[in-house]
């Protein structure tokens, strides 16, 4: 007649972190993010010293734009840092959302520098400046090697968690703008044309933005609860329906709880009553390793108490 539950929070935990590694991408990351932030802060101040010295704004631009990778690694470390704190009264999840918050000011960092790389291209057409092509090259070489090492420290993350996916972009995009600018370095030496500056630049503007829109529509999802990508709430229905002894599944609820982790409640009716513990417990199983959903609660009810709900 009652009702029974299945939570399967703590030993399903345990077992995504052994089997998969997914809840536990923040802590791998530590070292990724501390030598991350290191680096490009140093390159940040050579970079935009060296920039104003050769009166090259496309250097000071882009030093502009490694200001707020670092701005963005130091959110996105905060915000794994913050998803390993435990749970408390107040915040019964922990603090494991603050990676999706972090994912969303990313990408909003990502667009503001667009905007500043932009708002400085079109002055450069109105206003063209030759700068020396020699310091951009050897400047933004150095760029890219920075850029390259550190994201390819975040690669192995990003297809796992959104908030690595975001640090992953900003170093990637700001390696790019280093290819861009060496090339536009090499041209200008070569043609003299100084207009090539700005036209690899808005080139460069376009790619970041591509990748910058994914992230934001991604990160604004996850706030708004939908259901992750890569899981199809059809199917989890079905499993579900498709259980012995289950007549109907209603109140199904998939969300992110976390860039890694995603929560499920469900009401299964069982006309036959309560299938026992060993039933929940095989299906949030099923559910974690076929369906990646780590927090799986489960409430069973008899269809005649849904049916005196129904009723009043």
């Amino acid at each position: 007649m009652g009702s029974g539950h299945a939570h399967n929070h703590h030993g399903s935990d345990h077992a995504h972190g052994n089997g998969h590694g997914h809840s536990h991408a923040p802590a791998d990351f530590g070292r990724a993010f501390a030598i991350g932030v290191v680096l490009n802060t140093g390159f940040v101040i050579v970079e935009a010293t060296y920039g104003f010295i050769s009166g090259s704004m496309a250097l000071v631009a882009d030093a502009g734009h490694n200001l707020s990778d670092v701005l963005g690694l130091l959110i996105a470390w905060g915000a794994s840092v913050a998803a390993r704190k435990p749970a408390s009264a107040r915040f019964t999840y922990g603090l494991k959302s603050s990676t999706i918050l972090a994912a969303f000011a990313n990408a909003i960092l990502l667009l503001i520098a667009i905007g500043a790389i932009l708002f400085e291209t079109l002055h450069r057409f109105l206003d063209p400046v030759e700068p020396d092509g020699w310091t951009m090259i050897w400047v933004a070489g150095i760029g890219i090697v920075i850029n390259t090492a550190t994201a390819l420290m975040f690669m192995r993350g990003r297809k796992n968690d959104l908030n690595i996916r975001g640090a992953f972009l900003h170093m990637a995009a700001d390696a790019l703008v280093s290819v861009g600018v060496v090339i536009a370095g090499i041209a200008i030496l070569l043609t003299g044309y100084v207009l090539i500056d700005p036209v690899v630049s808005l080139v460069i503007v376009a790619v970041i933005g591509w990748g910058t829109w994914g992230l934001l529509k991604d990160s604004v999802k996850m706030g708004l609860l939908a259901v992750p990508e890569g899981i199809e709430e059809g199917t989890v229905r079905g499993y579900l329906e498709g259980l012995p002894g289950v007549a109907a599944v209603h109140d199904l609820h998939i969300w992110p709880m976390s860039t890694t982790e995603t929560a499920l409640t469900a009401h299964l009716v069982m006309p036959g009553g309560h299938p026992g513990d060993a039933f929940l417990h095989d299906a949030a199983h099923v559910l974690e390793h076929h369906h990646a959903i780590v927090h799986v609660t489960i409430q069973v009810e008899t269809e005649r108490r849904v049916a005196k709900e129904v009723c009043g």
